[in-house]
Protein backbone atom coordinates (compact mmCIF):
# COMPACT_ATOMS: atom_id res chain seq x y z
CA UNK A 1 0.00 0.00 0.00
CA UNK A 2 2.57 2.37 0.83
CA UNK A 3 4.37 1.53 -2.55
CA UNK A 4 1.10 2.31 -4.35
CA UNK A 5 1.04 5.43 -2.39
CA UNK A 6 4.52 6.55 -2.91
CA UNK A 7 3.66 5.99 -6.97
CA UNK A 8 0.78 8.11 -6.70
CA UNK A 9 2.19 10.90 -5.31
CA UNK A 10 4.88 10.02 -7.83
CA UNK A 11 2.48 10.65 -10.67
CA UNK A 12 0.64 13.62 -9.28
CA UNK A 13 3.66 15.66 -8.52
CA UNK A 14 5.42 14.69 -12.22
CA UNK A 15 1.79 15.41 -13.83
CA UNK A 16 1.81 18.93 -11.91
CA UNK A 17 5.58 19.87 -12.87
CA UNK A 18 4.54 18.80 -16.72
CA UNK A 19 1.56 21.14 -16.21
CA UNK A 20 3.63 24.06 -15.14
CA UNK A 21 6.10 23.83 -17.95
CA UNK A 22 2.88 23.76 -20.44
CA UNK A 23 1.77 27.08 -18.95
CA UNK A 24 5.17 28.22 -18.93
CA UNK A 25 5.53 27.96 -22.28
CA UNK A 26 2.09 29.07 -23.47
CA UNK A 27 3.19 31.98 -21.68
CA UNK A 28 6.44 32.27 -23.03
CA UNK A 29 4.65 31.77 -26.31
CA UNK A 30 2.29 34.52 -25.69
CA UNK A 31 4.99 36.76 -24.37
CA UNK A 32 6.69 36.14 -27.84
CA UNK A 33 3.49 36.62 -29.81
CA UNK A 34 2.38 39.89 -28.13
CA UNK A 35 6.22 41.19 -28.46
CA UNK A 36 6.20 40.11 -32.16
CA UNK A 37 2.92 42.09 -32.41
CA UNK A 38 4.09 45.57 -30.87
CA UNK A 39 7.09 45.31 -33.06
CA UNK A 40 5.27 44.90 -35.98
CA UNK A 41 2.76 47.54 -34.61
CA UNK A 42 5.96 49.98 -34.30
CA UNK A 43 7.55 49.12 -37.74
CA UNK A 44 4.26 49.57 -39.43
CA UNK A 45 3.89 53.25 -37.45
CA UNK A 46 7.35 54.38 -38.31
CA UNK A 47 6.67 53.39 -41.87
CA UNK A 48 3.57 55.45 -41.92
CA UNK A 49 4.83 58.27 -40.30
CA UNK A 50 7.82 58.34 -42.53
CA UNK A 51 5.44 57.67 -45.64
CA UNK A 52 3.11 60.22 -44.56
CA UNK A 53 4.97 63.25 -43.52
CA UNK A 54 6.51 63.71 -46.88
CA UNK A 55 3.06 63.64 -48.52
CA UNK A 56 2.12 66.56 -45.73
CA UNK A 57 5.29 68.64 -46.72
CA UNK A 58 4.50 68.49 -50.13
CA UNK A 59 1.08 69.20 -50.14
CA UNK A 60 1.52 72.18 -47.69
CA UNK A 61 4.97 73.67 -48.75
CA UNK A 62 6.52 75.92 -46.40
CA UNK A 63 5.57 79.64 -46.26
CA UNK A 64 8.02 81.97 -47.10
CA UNK A 65 7.93 85.26 -45.58
CA UNK A 66 8.54 88.68 -47.39
CA UNK A 67 8.40 92.32 -46.37
CA UNK A 68 7.72 95.09 -48.67
CA UNK A 69 9.61 98.35 -47.81
CA UNK A 70 7.24 101.01 -46.31
CA UNK A 71 7.17 103.88 -48.61
CA UNK A 72 8.92 107.09 -46.48
CA UNK A 73 8.04 110.80 -47.18
CA UNK A 74 10.92 113.13 -48.16
CA UNK A 75 12.60 110.37 -50.20
CA UNK A 76 12.61 110.99 -53.29
CA UNK A 77 14.32 109.89 -57.06
CA UNK A 78 16.20 111.97 -59.09
CA UNK A 79 14.53 113.02 -62.57
CA UNK A 80 15.89 111.50 -65.45
CA UNK A 81 17.52 114.08 -67.51
CA UNK A 82 15.96 115.97 -70.08
CA UNK A 83 12.56 115.80 -67.60
CA UNK A 84 13.74 117.81 -65.01
CA UNK A 85 10.76 120.19 -63.39
CA UNK A 86 11.55 123.22 -61.16
CA UNK A 87 9.87 124.22 -58.18
CA UNK A 88 10.43 127.79 -55.59
CA UNK A 89 9.30 127.33 -52.18
CA UNK A 90 9.45 130.88 -50.20
CA UNK A 91 9.34 129.63 -46.41
CA UNK A 92 8.57 131.84 -43.43
CA UNK A 93 10.73 135.23 -44.30
CA UNK A 94 10.12 135.09 -47.69
CA UNK A 95 13.92 133.18 -48.56
CA UNK A 96 13.52 131.18 -51.79
CA UNK A 97 14.70 127.59 -52.11
CA UNK A 98 14.42 126.21 -55.86
CA UNK A 99 14.82 122.69 -56.17
CA UNK A 100 14.73 120.12 -58.95
CA UNK A 101 12.54 117.00 -58.74
CA UNK A 102 10.42 114.91 -60.76
CA UNK A 103 6.49 114.57 -62.61
CA UNK A 104 4.51 112.93 -60.03
CA UNK A 105 6.10 113.85 -56.56
CA UNK A 106 3.69 116.45 -54.27
CA UNK A 107 4.99 119.35 -52.65
CA UNK A 108 4.56 117.45 -49.28
CA UNK A 109 7.57 115.21 -50.53
CA UNK A 110 9.86 117.73 -52.04
CA UNK A 111 9.97 119.99 -49.24
CA UNK A 112 10.66 117.06 -46.34
CA UNK A 113 13.20 115.79 -48.95
CA UNK A 114 14.59 119.14 -48.85
CA UNK A 115 14.19 119.95 -44.99
CA UNK A 116 11.67 123.15 -45.23
CA UNK A 117 9.70 123.60 -42.20
CA UNK A 118 6.52 121.72 -43.72
CA UNK A 119 5.23 119.32 -41.11
CA UNK A 120 2.83 117.17 -42.72
CA UNK A 121 1.31 115.78 -39.46
CA UNK A 122 -1.00 112.75 -40.68
CA UNK A 123 1.45 111.56 -43.22
CA UNK A 124 0.10 112.74 -46.08
CA UNK A 125 -3.13 111.43 -46.07
CA UNK A 126 -5.35 114.70 -46.03
CA UNK A 127 -6.49 114.46 -42.99
CA UNK A 128 -4.65 117.80 -41.30
CA UNK A 129 -3.84 121.06 -43.23
CA UNK A 130 -0.26 121.53 -41.67
CA UNK A 131 1.48 121.20 -45.11
CA UNK A 132 -0.92 124.27 -45.86
CA UNK A 133 0.99 125.88 -48.98
CA UNK A 134 0.15 129.19 -51.28
CA UNK A 135 0.13 129.23 -54.84
CA UNK A 136 2.03 132.90 -55.82
CA UNK A 137 0.83 132.61 -59.15
CA UNK A 138 -3.29 132.34 -59.95
CA UNK A 139 -2.36 130.85 -63.33
CA UNK A 140 -0.19 127.78 -61.89
CA UNK A 141 -3.00 127.48 -59.66
CA UNK A 142 -5.54 126.99 -62.29
CA UNK A 143 -3.23 124.24 -63.80
CA UNK A 144 -3.43 122.19 -60.89
CA UNK A 145 -6.64 119.65 -60.54
CA UNK A 146 -9.44 120.79 -58.41
CA UNK A 147 -9.06 120.08 -54.64
CA UNK A 148 -11.66 117.44 -53.44
CA UNK A 149 -14.20 117.69 -50.58
CA UNK A 150 -11.03 115.87 -48.08
CA UNK A 151 -9.01 118.78 -48.91
CA UNK A 152 -11.54 121.78 -49.17
CA UNK A 153 -12.35 120.42 -45.62
CA UNK A 154 -9.08 120.34 -44.25
CA UNK A 155 -8.15 123.97 -46.20
CA UNK A 156 -10.95 125.24 -43.86
CA UNK A 157 -9.12 124.63 -40.67
CA UNK A 158 -6.31 126.64 -42.40
CA UNK A 159 -4.10 129.62 -41.15
CA UNK A 160 -4.05 132.30 -43.61
CA UNK A 161 -6.28 130.75 -45.95
CA UNK A 162 -6.38 132.36 -49.48
CA UNK A 163 -7.71 131.58 -52.73
CA UNK A 164 -4.79 129.92 -54.09
CA UNK A 165 -4.07 127.83 -51.03
CA UNK A 166 -3.55 123.80 -51.48
CA UNK A 167 -2.44 121.12 -48.99
CA UNK A 168 1.45 120.52 -50.04
CA UNK A 169 0.45 116.07 -49.78
CA UNK A 170 -2.46 116.94 -52.82
CA UNK A 171 -0.48 118.62 -55.54
CA UNK A 172 1.44 116.82 -57.69
CA UNK A 173 4.04 118.30 -59.80
CA UNK A 174 3.43 118.04 -63.94
CA UNK A 175 5.43 119.29 -66.84
CA UNK A 176 2.30 122.51 -66.39
CA UNK A 177 3.62 122.76 -63.39
CA UNK A 178 7.65 123.73 -64.22
CA UNK A 179 8.78 126.73 -62.68
CA UNK A 180 5.42 126.75 -59.85
CA UNK A 181 6.38 129.12 -56.72
CA UNK A 182 4.67 128.31 -53.56
CA UNK A 183 4.45 130.07 -50.31
CA UNK A 184 4.44 128.81 -47.02
CA UNK A 185 2.71 130.34 -44.65
CA UNK A 186 4.31 131.83 -41.34
CA UNK A 187 1.68 129.85 -39.34
CA UNK A 188 0.24 126.67 -39.52
CA UNK A 189 -2.71 125.14 -36.88
CA UNK A 190 -2.44 121.36 -36.27
CA UNK A 191 -5.88 120.64 -35.90
CA UNK A 192 -6.95 116.93 -37.89
CA UNK A 193 -9.75 115.29 -39.10
CA UNK A 194 -9.69 113.09 -35.85
CA UNK A 195 -10.33 116.00 -33.66
CA UNK A 196 -13.86 116.52 -35.04
CA UNK A 197 -14.82 112.94 -34.74
CA UNK A 198 -17.45 112.45 -31.26
CA UNK A 199 -16.02 110.61 -28.93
Amino acid sequence: MAAKRVCSSALRLSGAGAARKSTGARSSRSFSTQHANWTTALQAKHTTSTTILPRIQATHPQRRFSTTPTPQHGHLDPPKPGEELKITFLDQTSQPHTFTVSAGDNLLDIAQANDLEMEGACGGSCACSTCHVIVEDEAYYEKMDEPDDDENDMLDLAFGLTETSRLGCQVKMTRGLDGVVVRLPSVTRNLQASDFKEK
